[in-house]
């Protein structure tokens, strides 16, 4: 770890990949393996970041039903009419649990124009066409208009999104963290790919005791 990429607590935001019902309640269509069981980690990481009123994106996808915006290893299956985080149901849906309020929904048609959806102070939901939520979205400006330069990782599911995710933001010059169990899918091979990028990793409790000023020495 050099001063190029050790993290900022100052000028760091967290960034929720695809926490929706679609890829986590029991019995979706898509749900990802482990995805439910980090619920409670990424909540504890949202509260303390907004109890530290620091930035926070929720990345989410959106499948429009005629697979016009759907890449292409899973175009075909959407046109041929699964329903998968599909504009305006609950399956795109945030998790309740994660909401600021749960009286919140998702604006759709805003969204997949790329704009960033305020859902309370400090947090935003933002929708990706890709893995990679730096991958013609608006989120390398959202970051660096509110001095942004330090990212932390948290959600669905580690092979996908928050790996592609994380070489966008490192593609980038950001500060990269990852908080290992509050993202599903995690693999030791994949951790030892990060570990050589410099990607700080921490636990949840490691996370909160930073972004709240507690913590001593941090150690990759």
């Amino acid at each position: 770890m050099n001063k190029y990429t050790f993290p900022k607590q100052a000028s760091s935001a967290l960034i929720s990949i695809d926490v929706q019902n679609d890829f986590t309640v029991v019995g979706a269509t898509a749900k990802i393996r482990g995805t439910y069981e980090k619920i409670p980690q990424i909540l504890q990481l949202l509260n303390a970041f907004r109890v530290a009123e620091h930035p926070i994106v929720h990345v989410i996808r959106l499948y429009l039903s005629d697979g016009s915006n759907v890449d292409a290893c899973r175009k075909e299956l959407i046109e041929e009419g699964a329903k998968i985080a599909t504009p305006g149901t609950s399956g795109a849906e945030l998790v309740n649990e994660l909401k600021p309020d749960k009286t919140i929904f998702l604006e759709a048609e805003r969204l997949l124009q790329g704009e960033f959806q305020l859902i309370s102070k400090n947090e935003w939901a933002m929708y990706k066409p890709r893995w990679d939520a730096f991958y013609q979205t608006g989120l390398e400006s959202h970051l660096r208009d509110k001095g942004i330069d330090t990212v932390v990782f948290c959600g669905c599911n580690f092979p996908n999104c928050p790996r592609a995710s994380i070489y966008g933001a490192s593609m980038r010059d950001f500060r990269i963290v990852l908080v290992t169990d509050a993202v599903s899918g995690i693999y030791e091979k994949g951790i030892e790919e990060l570990k050589n990028i410099d990607v700080f990793l921490m636990t949840t409790d490691e996370c909160i005791d930073w972004i709240s000023g507690k913590a001593g020495q941090i150690a990759s």
